[in-house]
């Protein structure tokens, strides 16, 4: 299992890419807020998406739209990937979650952590 203290950096780097993602989009639309591990999006019409850190499992958790992805870190590639069988990489779920529940078009980080 990974270190806790790189653990830590990864994803304070990870949220830190989140936010700047989302910088430019339309605050009427989405509006992001991070406190501490947890960065919650709400969309104009209420609903919302949160991503979180899970110490314990040294993932990252995010839930929208009544669906749940756990991301691992993978080295190889230097992304958050989920562990279901998609693999689908954090930054692109975002983008996804973004334009499906908000209507905004976000590009994917080329931050990685």
């Amino acid at each position: 299992m990974m270190d806790e203290s790189v653990y830590a950096k990864l994803v304070d780097r990870t949220l830190r890419d989140v936010e700047a993602m989302f910088e430019d989009a339309s605050s009427e639309k989405i509006d992001l807020e991070r406190s501490g591990d947890v960065v919650t999006f709400t969309f104009g019409d209420g609903r919302r998406a949160v991503l979180n850190a899970q110490r314990p499992t040294r993932q990252l958790w995010l839930a929208a739209n009544a669906r749940a992805w756990h991301f691992d870190w993978d080295d190889a590639t230097r992304q958050w990937r989920a562990d279901k069988a998609e693999a689908v990489e954090l930054f692109t779920q975002l983008a996804t979650i973004a334009l499906e529940l908000g209507g905004v078009s976000v590009e994917p980080s080329e931050r990685r952590g």
